[in-house]
């Protein structure tokens, strides 16, 4: 061969090493990441926790520096055991990391996020607040007195918490003559609770959840017209079941954020149903929940309501999860339900109530602190560090 046409070849050969060797670091990069992440995060909380293993024992006490005046710190009001803070989920085939306060408030930084729905929506906030308080201590910045709508601001890290009291998700009325009156309770059940609704354009991650209340009676509205109700003696209105209400508070809220013109890139969990432990009667029977170890897989019994009530939710999350996808809403399921079918042992029971309120109805349906509802916020930073890594395998894609 010639000395010109080696000259040409070895020409040829280094402008092809050239133009190929970025996209092929970029192909490594993405393949990297791609094994290395879940496909989508519904994938992920199935590793972590629908294919499980039963609680494992933790070695220490979780530390909670600030839950003294809460009424769900079980210690400080006479439960005299202890054992229930020291067990935690352990997922099949992986490690689900402690909680590390300051990595999640990284994740976190100049984002607002906010919890909407009931009483274990605000029972998850408190558990946030005190997992982040062994790093940070944040200000009450609440711009009202009612308890419910809590807003906590982390001033170095410019991160705010906010509690949004929404039982139904949906628009309510109530026409009793003193207060809240269960058998006078109207729900619109296609228009979204203006508590939260109004409020969620500012939010960058929202944790919804709604349960218990959809088991009390009311009437259901749409197109501001009667549709049914549950549980009520009216007569010639139909009476549908609690999943009616329930799947269509939530179908109103998840169509919400779709129809929010400015609502993109932003982050929607829902926090599937919580299961109470009432045993040997229901809540106002004389039922409670005194177990003091989690129940093993082998002998979890997984009542046909749970599973209705979660498959609502869940049917209802696929629905509108491709479409979200298509306006930049990333919807994301954060799966607790397996997980706390097993903890009947981390309810209050009789220990959570003030000196003046009554002690012989059990509570079996909120969550100790420390307890098993520190488990939901491991899920959701494990998910958040998730996302991290999925919008930079993402960003690498696009250039490559």
């Amino acid at each position: 061969m010639k000395s010109k046409e080696v000259e040409q070849l070895h020409s040829g050969k280094d402008i092809l090493f050239k133009s190929l060797f970025f996209p092929i670091l970029v192909l490594v990069l993405i393949t990297t990441l791609y094994f290395y992440l879940p496909h989508t995060s519904s994938s992920l909380m199935s590793d972590i926790d629908m294919r499980s293993n039963d609680s494992a024992p933790l070695n220490t006490t979780p530390l909670h520096p600030s839950i003294n005046d809460s009424i769900m710190n079980c210690m400080k009001f006479g439960r005299p055991d202890s054992d229930f803070m020291k067990w935690r989920w352990k997922p099949i085939e992986c490690e689900l990391p402690l909680f590390d306060a300051k990595q999640f408030l990284e994740l976190v930084r100049g984002k607002t996020l906010a919890f909407v729905g009931d009483s274990l929506a605000r029972n998850q906030m408190q558990s946030l607040v005190c997992l982040l308080a062994i790093t940070a201590n944040p200000v009450d910045v609440s711009t009202t007195t009612d308890t419910r709508f809590r807003r906590w601001l982390y001033t170095e890290y410019n991160f705010t918490i906010a509690a949004l009291w929404s039982p139904h998700l949906v628009r309510t009325q109530d026409d009793g003559p003193e207060g809240y009156n269960a058998n006078n309770l109207k729900l619109y059940l296609d228009e979204a609770d203006e508590a939260w609704a109004v409020q969620i354009e500012n939010v960058d991650i929202v944790i919804i959840s709604a349960s218990q209340w959809f088991f009390r009676p009311f009437i259901g509205y749409e197109r501001g017209l009667i549709v049914g109700c549950h549980m009520c003696s009216e007569r010639n209105i139909r009476n549908f079941s609690t999943y009616y209400g329930f799947r269509m508070a939530f179908r109103t809220a998840f169509r919400t954020f779709l129809s929010l013109k400015n609502y993109n890139n932003k982050l929607v969990f829902l926090r599937t149903f919580s299961p109470a432990h009432f045993e040997n009667g229901d809540w106002d029977k004389g039922g409670s929940c005194v177990r003091k170890k989690p129940i093993k897989k082998q002998e979890m019994k997984l009542d046909k309501y749970i599973l209705d009530l979660y498959m609502t939710q869940v049917e209802e999350f696929k629905e509108v999860k491709m479409e979200g996808e298509k306006k930049g809403l990333r919807f994301r399921l954060l799966d607790s339900t397996r997980a706390m079918v097993l903890r009947p042992d981390g309810h209050p029971n009789h220990y959570g109530h003030w000196s003046q309120e009554s002690k012989t109805l059990a509570d079996c349906v909120h969550w100790c602190l420390p307890g098993p509802v520190d488990t939901w916020n491991e899920f959701l930073l494990h998910m958040l560090s998730m996302e991290e890594l999925n919008l930079a395998g993402k960003k690498l894609q696009k250039h490559a």
